[in-house]
């Protein structure tokens, strides 16, 4: 597999730039860990504020784009992560490694998400409810943050960043999203993919680099209205303190240990395939693969081999 593209840049206000900094990443296989497949940028808030600033000026526009008409736009990316499916699936496999019967499936979660989210388009309603005083009528409208600040992990390298960015951007927002800087290629693709498909400059932002020089900025950016985090236990712990302390809304999806309970009326053979498919598939690294597993003691022994 040869990649067309092997110099990276941050992509910022619909242009691809050098980060302030001058430096760079090197992404290697984890194949062949001496391996450099391509380089990326080693950003610094300089490079995020720039970004974060570019995004908030993009929001005044993108806000007024009607729903339907965002909805539009996220269906031709959706388009044309099916056309480039295979070629993006064998990106993903050089920088993260997994087979590419996985990584097809990362990026098939993807184009489900952006189908998903581009019918939300035209669903994207209030409410109207009853009032409790004489001549009133209540109602809500659904309105957009402002920027969001996305931070993604390694291990599904386009389906989670797919997971936070379309439905962000068919409700109006726009984003910031800095990649894992072992797997940033696939989210520069997929900048690639909402630029082909007409989301306009500046309403989704790509800045890479590691956790300290560029995580960190982005989450204590006054203009980064609401924080979505995707990897560990100990910096989710982090980012919503720092969130807290901003007052402004954040999700986290982070590390656990997801136990596998199972009774002595369960049907053995299925038993054996499902806990062994949920403890390592993908090598374990997924946030719900079972790390333990709950057994009735009336069956431990039999489960035992």
């Amino acid at each position: 597999m040869i990649l067309i593209k092997t110099d990276y840049q941050n992509y910022i206000g619909g242009k691809w730039v050098d980060s302030a900094s001058g430096k760079k990443i090197e992404v290697t296989n984890p194949a062949h860990c001496k391996q450099v497949i391509a380089t990326v940028q080693d950003s610094n808030k300089e490079d995020i504020d720039n970004a974060v600033a570019v995004a908030h000026e993009a929001f005044k526009t993108w806000r007024k784009v009607p729903a339907p008409k965002r909805g539009e736009i996220l269906f031709k990316a959706s388009e044309i992560l099916l056309r480039d499916k295979e070629d993006i699936a064998k990106i993903m496999t050089q920088e993260m490694g997994k087979p590419l019967s996985e990584t097809r499936g990362d990026v098939q979660e993807a184009i489900d998400m952006g189908y998903y989210a581009a019918g939300e388009g035209r669903r994207l309603g209030g409410k109207v409810v009853p009032s409790e005083l004489n001549d009133k009528f209540c109602m809500s409208m659904r309105m957009p943050l402002g920027v969001i600040g996305a931070i993604t992990p390694w291990n599904f390298p386009i389906a989670i960043p797919s997971w936070k960015a379309f439905p962000a951007l068919v409700a109006g927002n726009t984003m910031v999203i800095k990649p894992a800087e072992d797997t940033p290629l696939s989210v520069c693709r997929l900048a690639m993919v909402f630029e082909e498909a007409g989301v306009p400059p500046g309403v989704f932002n790509v800045v890479t680099g590691y956790g300290e020089s560029a995580g960190q900025p982005l989450v204590e950016n006054d203009l980064v209205k609401m924080v979505s985090f995707t990897g560990s236990t100990v910096t989710g712990w982090k980012i919503a303190t720092k969130c807290a302390d901003r007052m402004i809304p954040y999700t986290l999806e982070m590390g656990g240990k997801n136990p596998a309970i199972i009774f002595s009326d369960c049907k053995y053979d299925t038993m054996l395939d499902t806990v062994t498919r949920s403890s390592f598939s993908n090598q374990g690294q997924i946030c719900l693969c079972s790390s333990r597993i709950l057994i009735e003691k009336s069956i431990y022994d039999k489960f035992k081999f």
